[in-house]
């Protein structure tokens, strides 16, 4: 083909992703989105999943991807973008989101209901659309115990299978949307990173996962913890004045 660099697409068969598939979701905005970034960056033929088809559609456009609407509430819809796949090697199973911040005692049970549809019904909707279903009990555990327990029930599960269950467990990042949309307003958005140096951004939890997700496939990492300096626990952040 005229104007083909030969050795542009020899390094891209190089790359560490190469020949293999990553579904991502959430991959909109933030830490979705850098990491769609980082695996088409990678070598990987990058399949992005979200509800807002516009930007997703732009999103793509820039990075050589495949843009498919997705929303993992709606049974509908992940089995349509299940189906409209014809392979899954990588599944960044992103898609998630924080919706209040109330106290146990002040608890809206509606947010506590949409919180768990999302972030860990969502999860498996489409965890289950992609793999072969096997008997156990990740339903109940993930109930209790949310998405740590369902990645670690998975793995046992899928013990011997061909299957690698990564969990990456990001701290305090800083991303365009994700606080705005738990507190519902920008001040008080902004007020969770104040006076904290260098919080994490979207790219370095994309790092993360890229790096884990590039390792050999004998090599599992079954959970990451990534922090900023400035955080040595969930309630324990240094804050300058």
């Amino acid at each position: 083909m005229p104007g083909t660099d030969p050795s542009h697409s020899s390094d891209r068969r190089a790359l560490p992703g190469a020949g293999r598939t990553a579904v991502v979701t959430g991959a909109s905005s933030g830490i979705g989105a850098a990491t769609a970034t980082r695996l088409a960056a990678d070598g990987f033929d990058v399949v992005l999943g979200a509800r807002r088809l516009d930007r997703l559609t732009s999103l793509a456009s820039s990075i050589g991807a495949r843009a498919l609407q997705l929303d993992i509430t709606d049974a509908a819809s992940v089995e349509a973008f299940a189906g409209a796949l014809e392979r899954v090697d990588v599944l960044v199973n992103n898609a998630g989101g924080a919706f209040d911040a109330r106290p146990v005692a002040d608890a809206d049970l509606d947010s506590w209901t949409r919180s768990f549809e999302v972030n860990v019904l969502g999860t498996v909707r489409l965890t289950k659309a992609l793999l072969i279903s096997y008997e156990g009990g990740a339903s109940y555990t993930a109930a209790k115990h949310g998405v740590h327990t369902l990645a670690e029930t998975l793995r046992l599960e899928l013990n011997g299978e061909p299957v690698r269950v990564m969990e990456i467990a990001p701290g305090m990042v800083r991303t365009e949307e994700f606080s705005l949309n738990r507190l519902g307003s920008t001040d008080a958005a902004d007020a969770v990173y104040r006076g904290v140096r260098e919080p994490l951004v979207a790219e370095d939890v994309a790092d993360c996962i890229g790096w884990a997700v590039t390792r050999p496939h004998h090599v599992n990492i079954d959970l990451l913890v990534v922090r900023p300096l400035a955080q040595a626990a969930q309630h324990k952040v240094a804050r300058e004045s």
